[in-house]
């Protein structure tokens, strides 16, 4: 059973229409890539699945749970809402850390608030995980005395803390040079490996060729052609998937 069902999701803003009826599935450990040119929809799709964004229409199912259905019509609480977004973790572009707090402090303070734990379990795990991404020398360090890698790596850390279903990434290596941008891939890499279920918006093809177990090409707020990385990125059917795939060739 796939461990998430994305039916005919649709979202505008004002009268621009943004998501235009998108459906995939996901399997439990899979890895799903989802390219495209900047406005077709990507983040938004994320932000929706996430529930930072009110989905106009449609269905989304985590583990067998229905967490949204537009054909219901009860008003969805704050408290639901909160609840939902325990089955995913979030990475965003530029980290989102809170400055005011060490690495250490960064993952054990939702732990902490959602009573996950005793305070000595909720600190060994986020010790645990600041190893896990190769930072375990930097637990007593603030954001603003690490490099952009390395608090990507800290926020992928804090993501996982809480014990998501399901983690995205939001172009987690957008705002980071080349030598950095391989940093938080390898720990991508390394997820994958552990069986991490993830969906992943990036623009490196290189990397989502390599890691990806489906990869959707969306554009103007459609999926446009998905399939496995060999079809969609090495193979592509469709005109719309070549020219993005050719440009991108293009200006890399």
């Amino acid at each position: 059973m796939a461990i998430l069902e994305v039916s005919n999701i649709k979202k505008s803003f004002g009268k621009t229409e943004v998501l235009k009826d998108i459906s995939f599935t996901l399997e439990k450990g899979d890895v799903l890539s989802i390219i495209g040119s900047s406005g077709s929809g990507k983040t938004t799709l994320l932000r929706c699945l996430n529930f930072l964004e009110t989905t106009d229409c449609g269905k989304i199912v985590a583990d067998g749970e229905v967490l949204f259905d537009s054909e219901d019509k009860t008003k969805m609480t704050d408290e639901k809402i909160r609840e939902n977004r325990l089955n995913f973790g979030l990475v965003f572009q530029n980290f989102n850390l809170f400055p005011q707090y060490t690495v250490l402090q960064n993952l054990t303070l939702a732990p902490t608030l959602l009573k996950k734990g005793d305070d000595v379990t909720i600190k060994q795990k986020a010790l645990e995980l600041i190893k896990k991404v190769g930072l375990e020398e930097k637990a007593d360090f603030y954001p603003c005395q690490l490099s952009g890698g390395q608090q990507q790596r800290v926020a992928i850390a804090r993501a996982l803390a809480l014990n998501p279903k399901i983690l995205f990434f939001d172009e987690p290596t957008s705002a980071l040079d080349p030598e950095l941008t391989m940093e938080v891939l390898n720990v991508i890499k390394g997820l994958k490996e552990s069986g991490c279920t993830m969906v992943i918006v990036t623009h490196e093809m290189a990397f989502a060729r390599d890691v990806s177990d489906k990869v959707i090409f969306m554009d103007g707020g459609v999926i446009v052609e998905q399939g496995d990385p060999e079809q969609v990125i090495n193979n592509p059917q469709n005109e719309r998937t070549k020219h993005f795939l050719n440009r991108y060739k293009e200006n890399s």
